[in-house]
């Protein structure tokens, strides 16, 4: 006779009870497991010169932006010796960036902007320095007015090309703000090889590298939970980093957002323009996005030729913007304008200064200038996109921290939300935008801020 048979019946059902249970709880973990999202691998990385060291100065230390009479004098210099090419008759901003409207910038920069007044401008708020894998990471660190029972949350903002930590100027008085009870303490970082950051020294600096350096800044600065804003490359990163780091991200805000493409787009190319419900478009979307062709691939084509360069061979072009400074204002300032509303291109100034200043414009331009950071700054361009990028892990890794959009309406691509859920798993909100494009903090900062700040609401429950 068996163990078993000589127990009496409330043993044995004791024993298969507590069996069932052990299984079911077996199972249950294996299913639990299988279920949780998956998390993108941190690695490593060293992008400083030679080989790494055994340690590292960890260290944060302060840092302020400096000019000098010789800076200035060499770039006055440079701007009287421009050389000019006539712009065709009536080409307004087709051809790309206006001779004659540039002559009325280089006429304003020269005369009068004032590079120390805006070098104190840029000082108003607090900066850092800090070496991360072998690079000096640079930020802006601005905490709110102390206030009695005001919850404080920590927020990242991280910009793109060409841009830079400047264009969050106008929502940081806003950010950090009381707002019924609770202000953010905001982070904004250089990307490296961007403005005061330090340029990578090797190969293979991508968002996934960026992502890992802005975790180990937000971890040094001593925050364990935070939440992250991002438009163009910032877009990128901060979704890598929620990637890798999910239990740190409580949210995640962007205004610019990339989605795979398969059959469930294909469908609704085909079929949105007549039954948008049928495959989740609004009228909204369809407004939005067609005709396709001609919003997503004409002009698509007619806007990323810098892309391309940028893509393959950086420091070529990077020869060129690097030793003029006028040429370099043209290739930046394009962009302001095409990619703040492309019938901006309609326009013999190029709608510059209907929705910037030249002041702020061309502060843009100097962090650039001064640092003599474009040529690695459009390196990014070539580590990120030299294979196909809907093909990289992050590409096919799901992000499950909450999630909002905010869709400006004259962004140059518009991903419908349900073009983004399936990357995107947990959007807590999703806004069609009043107006504004690309550079939707230096364009409309109160209504980036007050999208920003309904989401903290939702997830917070505030």
């Amino acid at each position: 006779m068996d163990t078993f048979s000589s127990l009496d019946v409330s043993q044995q059902q004791q024993i298969l009870i507590g069996s069932a249970v052990a299984v079911f709880g077996i199972l249950a973990y294996k299913l639990l497991q299988r279920r949780k999202p998956k998390v993108l691998p941190l690695g490593q990385g060293w992008w400083g010169k030679g080989k790494k060291p055994l340690s590292e100065d960890e260290q944060i230390y302060p840092f302020k932006i400096q000019t000098s009479d010789e800076e200035i004098e060499d770039l006055h210099t440079r701007l009287d010796r421009t050389r000019y090419a006539d712009s065709l008759e009536e080409s307004t901003f087709q051809y790309g960036f206006n001779s004659t409207y540039l002559k009325r910038v280089v006429s304003y920069w020269r005369n009068e902007f004032d590079w120390r007044k805006q070098v104190d401008v840029l000082n108003n708020y607090p900066h850092f320095k800090t070496k991360i894998e072998g690079l000096d990471v640079h930020f802006v660190h601005v905490r709110p007015p102390p206030s009695k029972n005001q919850k404080i949350i920590p927020l990242m903002l991280v910009h793109g090309w060409p841009g830079s930590f400047y264009e969050f100027y106008k929502i940081l008085p806003l950010l950090t703000q009381n707002h019924n009870g609770f202000a953010f303490e905001v982070i904004c970082p250089s990307i490296p090889g961007y403005g005061y950051s330090e340029a990578p020294n090797k190969k293979g600096f991508n968002t996934l590298a960026a992502a890992r350096i802005f975790l180990t800044l937000m971890e040094r600065l001593g925050f364990d939970k935070f939440y992250l804003q991002g438009g163009d490359w910032g877009s990128l990163i901060t979704t890598n980093m929620a990637q890798m780091k999910p239990d740190c991200v409580k949210g995640l805000h962007l205004n610019m957002v990339m989605a795979a493409r398969g059959f469930k787009q294909l469908l609704s190319i085909i079929i949105g323009p007549y039954l948008p419900f049928l495959v989740g478009l609004t009228r909204e979307d369809v407004r939005r996005m067609f005709p396709f062709f001609q919003k997503n691939v004409v002009e698509i084509l007619k806007e990323t030729g810098y892309m391309h360069i940028q893509a393959t061979k950086p420091d070529t072009a990077g020869c060129a913007v690097n030793d003029s400074p006028v040429g370099l204002a043209a290739y930046i300032l394009e962009k302001f304008s095409t990619c703040t509303d492309l019938k901006y291109r309609d326009l013999a100034d190029g709608g510059l200064e209907r929705k910037f200043s030249l002041e702020d414009l061309l502060t843009n331009i100097m962090i650039y200038w001064t640092t003599g950071s474009i040529t690695s700054s459009m390196r990014f361009y070539k580590e990120n996109l030299q294979g196909d990028p809907y093909s990289r892990e992050d590409a096919l890794l799901g992000v499950s921290v909450p999630t909002a959009v905010a869709a400006f309406p004259n962004e140059l691509l518009h991903t419908p939300k349900s073009w983004a859920e399936p990357r995107y798993s947990n959007i807590y909100s999703y806004t069609y935008m009043q107006r504004g494009g690309h550079f939707a903090a230096l364009e409309e900062p109160q209504l980036l801020v007050d999208d920003i700040v309904g989401f903290v609401r939702k997830v917070e429950k505030l």
